[in-house]
């Protein structure tokens, strides 16, 4: 290779790299509403008198909202008629009014009312994030991927980090949520390019997208996607609530408040996770890594909330490995579908995977809290292993098929 050639892949790898910095933190900002209510839960319940039921509801409410914003987006083709970098910020930017829209209200339907739409613009930032990246990455797609997810992992957790620090402050920490989510759109517009991968502009036709997302692969993708939202997003809401009962007697650490900040570190480790098996998927093929990783969760799932709470040790460490594995194969069904669906449609394809991931995790949000209710924590999150054991029989059968030689360069 010439001199100059090699000064080119060097520039271009470069190029690469301060993108996905880039992309990740907008997303790090931009996703940082998602858990806000979740975050400030004992306070709206002590402040205006929001239950457990109340909360589930306005979690649910940003989960209908991003599915409608996201099939919005999917079947009204918003990533491939509107630049994805201008639906990110201008998405993040209503995304974060939304979410500081209730503050000063004791109406629950007007708290109901924001959450969703915060969601529905949240469906018009994760999306076109995927999107971005896909659009300098061929090979090694999945560890970028993986990055982004860290990313939003670690944004959807930082409102925990925030109420911490800020115990008794709920109102300035969901602030400080929504002025993360402005950062990220700020990030977006101003400092990130189009990469060379980028899928042109599709005409809309919905039966072409259709027949573009309907085939066996990404169905079975789909359907891998679909087992791991189950878990994911009612273990992301309700782990917390489960830790802040184990840590009440602990008091603060270091003057932050214990449950809120054990919170916002099993979601750190989540979002290391992303990148390791974002790594691993590009050695070892997608459908091993998820399945390995649904495995995992979904075997913690079963044994967690039947450990005493007052095991606070063991609590913790199988918290701190369900937190790394629910989430650390979510990107490699983002590169899955990237993969497998026709590339002109890809934008619109990640986003109707996640609306319908997104409209599934409306179901275990609100059965963990009746279950726990009933039962207890032991039923509630045993309930969540459904998910992976479906998820994994998806990814085998896509890892039998002779499409699998698409994903991963070829190793499945």
């Amino acid at each position: 290779m010439s001199q100059t050639s090699e000064l080119a892949v060097d520039l271009d790898t470069r190029a690469r790299r301060r993108v996905l910095g880039l992309v990740a933190l907008a997303t790090l900002g931009g996703l940082s509403v998602w858990f806000s209510t979740n975050a400030v839960a004992d306070a709206l319940a002590e402040e205006l008198r929001f239950g457990d039921g109340d909360v589930a509801w306005l979690t649910i409410a940003v989960q209908f909202g991003f599915v409608a914003g996201t099939l919005t987006s999917a079947f009204g083709n918003l990533a491939e008629r509107m630049h994805e970098r201008r639906l990110f910020a201008l998405a993040g930017l209503l995304a974060a009014a939304a979410n500081l829209a209730p503050i000063g209200s004791d109406s629950f339907a007007i708290w109901l009312l924001a959450r969703f739409a915060t969601g529905f613009f949240l469906g018009g930032v994760y999306p076109p994030a995927m999107h971005v990246i896909s659009g300098w990455y061929r090979q090694g797609r999945g560890l970028a991927l993986g990055v982004v997810i860290g990313a939003l992992t670690l944004g959807s957790g930082s409102p925990h980090l925030l109420r911490a620090v800020l115990e008794t402050d709920w109102q300035i920490a969901m602030a400080g949520a929504s002025a993360f989510t402005l950062f990220g759109a700020a990030v977006m517009w101003w400092t990130v390019s189009d990469g060379p991968f980028r899928s042109p502009p599709a005409e809309v036709r919905p039966t072409e997208f259709w027949a573009g997302v309907s085939g066996r692969a990404p169905m079975l993708a789909l359907g891998g996607y679909l087992g791991h939202m189950w878990e994911l997003y009612a273990m992301w809401a309700w782990l917390p609530v489960f830790l802040a009962v184990v840590y009440e007697d602990v008091g603060d650490v270091l003057g932050l408040g214990a449950g809120s900040l054990v919170s916002f570190g099993v979601f750190g480790l989540g979002a290391a996770s992303c990148v390791v098996a974002g790594s691993l998927s590009e050695r070892h093929g997608r459908t091993a890594i998820t399945s390995a990783a649904m495995i995992a969760s979904g075997a913690t799932a079963l044994v967690i909330g039947f450990v005493p709470e007052t095991a606070i040790v063991l609590v913790t460490v199988l918290a701190a490995i369900w937190a790394s594995t629910v989430v650390a194969d979510s990107a490699q069904f983002s590169a899955a579908m990237t993969e497998l669906a026709d590339e002109r449609y890809r934008g619109s394809a990640l986003a109707f995977q996640t609306g319908a991931g997104f409209l599934l995790t409306a179901v275990t949000i609100r059965a963990v809290p009746v279950l726990e209710d009933q039962w207890g924590w032991g039923i509630a999150f045993a309930l969540l292993a459904l998910g992976p054991v479906f998820g994994v029989l998806s990814m085998q059968a896509l890892r039998r098929s002779p499409e699998a030689a698409l994903l991963a360069g070829g190793k499945g």
